[in-house]
């Protein structure tokens, strides 16, 4: 290929004379190049003869520059990222088996409510609180202004450390406490604890397990709930956990009872939307969650979720089928629950209604 060699010598009409880079120059405070626009392209029609070049020759005046870029993009960031913290005006603090992972992700279908994708267990956990704020802050997801991000973790109902800790990070956080019928719980955390025990093994094996393998699990709920005398079992774990006012006391000691929100989770099962109603309004939220955003799945015998894009049920170990417990225990328990529960029911200032035979 034969090479072609310009001489610079000879004029032409991109060409123009030093003067001109002259006479484009501008006394500015900052350090800003004018280049003639021949130097880019050709000159068209009556456009202005110098072009603007964005940039800095000056090192040092580059290096102040680029500091105060850097450390605006910080503070940005930084400002967006305690949204996430200062933002978590709601926490779901319980009670286990009631129906917290259903109200978070109903609630997420508010489009001003952003969640922590898991249970983060910052408050009830030692290890996790001694990481500091810095640690929870990481595991929030950012929200803008207005947005509410919450979080659950059914043991912070139960845990004594959290209602304090929970008051030093937000004195203002809104709380929603979801509970259900006690028996119907206990039956259902019996149920869970179960499975979790013996995951690879068929029910009606359980009676040939060993002991010391899976005491809890090899047993029926009624020898765990009924002491061998025939007195309630307060110390058997899920029995305990109902005892909701024994937790409560706890919670109003350190926030006011107007911050707390009871929700029925029995209610919440059976038709979600007032449920929901009532915790937008609590949260100062309008109102966005309606029946459209709910389908009852017949297989699965409770609503799942419905957004513009998609639907959503919860995972197959939602709702596990529980099983079938001595009539008559079921009846001496709730029997047993009705002192508690209505201790319960005058912190709270509301009856729940549930059945006491």
């Amino acid at each position: 290929m034969e090479r072609v060699q310009i001489n610079q010598s000879v004029p032409n009409k991109y060409h123009r004379p030093e003067a001109t880079y002259k006479s484009c120059s501008q006394s500015l405070p900052l350090d800003i190049l004018w280049l003639p626009r021949s130097s880019f392209r050709p000159a068209e029609g009556e456009l202005a003869d110098c072009v603007l070049v964005v940039g800095v020759s000056r090192p040092k005046l580059a290096a102040a520059l680029l500091s105060v870029t850097l450390l605006s993009l910080f503070l940005t960031f930084h400002v967006l990222y305690d949204s996430a913290l200062y933002s978590i005006q709601a926490l779901i603090i319980g009670v286990r088996k009631c129906g917290t992972r259903a109200l978070l992700e109903m609630l997420y279908l508010h489009p001003m409510v952003q969640k922590a994708s898991g249970e983060v267990h910052f408050f009830d956990r030692d290890e996790n609180y001694a990481l500091g704020l810095d640690w929870y802050r990481s595991k929030m997801p950012l929200s803008f202004k207005g947005q509410i991000t919450i979080e659950k973790s059914p043991s912070y109902f139960v845990t004594p450390e959290v209602p304090e800790r929970v008051r030093a990070m937000n004195s203002s956080v809104r709380l929603l406490l979801i509970v259900r019928e006690p028996v119907t719980r206990a039956i259902s955390d019996y149920t869970q604890l179960r499975s979790r025990a013996t995951p690879s093994v068929p029910a009606h094996a359980l009676a040939g397990l060993t002991p010391h393998l899976t005491p809890d699990a090899a047993k029926p709920f009624e020898h765990l709930a009924i002491s061998p005398d025939g007195s309630i079992n307060v110390a058997y774990r899920p029995i305990a956990i109902s005892l909701y006012h024994a937790y409560m006391h706890r919670w109003l000691e350190v926030f006011p009872r107007e911050q707390i929100l009871v929700v029925n989770g029995d209610q919440l099962i059976e038709d979600p939307v007032p449920q929901l109603r009532r915790i937008e309004k609590f949260l100062g939220l309008e109102h966005k969650i309606g029946r459209k955003n709910f389908y009852f799945n017949e297989t699965k015998g409770f609503y799942c979720l419905r957004n513009d894009t998609t639907d959503k049920c919860l995972r197959e170990t939602k709702g596990r089928k529980h099983p079938r417990v001595d009539p008559a225990v079921v009846t001496k328990l709730r029997k047993f629950f009705v002192q508690h529960n209505q201790r319960f029911y005058d912190l709270v200032g509301e009856d729940l209604g549930w059945p006491e035979d």
